[in-house]
């Protein structure tokens, strides 16, 4: 996902190309879990450490968390929701998954760690994140996104936080590949690269 090309691959990987003249690098955008050897690929990223036998994961970023937000203009007219629940009576801007075509559930916890799954609805929707931000800022409904995408908005005052408490932090990006395929060189430097550093 471009959120992960934007803040983690990228700015790791960029000094690399500079540093490695004959590493070549290309970073595709899917949202889909890719077979990586039908698809030509040498490795994957994607939330939490969980992946399927025969691969091998490797933390490349921090723990991510997920918040719901929304436009100061929103809240005014809709108010501001106090439990995942209310998300049912406000508008929603929606992220499609392209694995399977379905939308996004929005996932949230309760004080004691039970998992509260949303379906919202709303006028909205996209297929990458950037465009969620983008309407929730315009007004169009809450979002859920990344805190880190978010903060620089939030702190613009453009968009708001609510349902913090309801908002866990979870494992962030991996980096995933398979276990029987023993790294070049070039890859080598790649991992060593975005290995993630506490």
């Amino acid at each position: 996902m471009e959120y992960a090309i934007e803040t983690i691959l990228w700015p790791k990987l960029s000094p690399v190309l500079k540093q490695y003249p004959s590493v070549n690098i290309e970073l595709v955008m899917d949202y889909g879990y890719t077979d990586l050897a039908s698809s030509q690929c040498d490795a994957g990223v994607r939330y939490g450490d969980q992946v399927s036998d025969g691969m091998i994961s490797m933390r490349i970023g921090p723990d991510e968390r997920m918040i719901c937000v929304g436009a100061p203009d929103y809240f005014d007219v809709a108010g501001v929701p106090q439990a995942p629940q209310d998300l049912t009576d406000h508008r929603c801007i929606n992220l499609r998954l392209s694995t399977h075509g379905a939308l996004y559930a929005w996932e949230f916890e309760d004080p004691d760690g039970n998992e509260i799954n949303v379906k919202v609805q709303g006028q909205a929707c996209f297929n990458t994140i950037h465009p969620v931000m983008r309407a929730a800022v315009d007004g169009h409904g809450l979002a859920l996104v990344p805190d880190r995408l978010a903060a620089p908005e939030i702190a613009a005052g453009r968009l708001r936080p609510c349902l913090e408490d309801y908002s866990p932090a979870f494992p962030g990006f991996h980096l995933y590949y398979p276990s029987r395929q023993r790294p070049s060189s070039a890859f080598q430097v790649v991992l060593d690269a975005l290995r993630h550093k506490d």
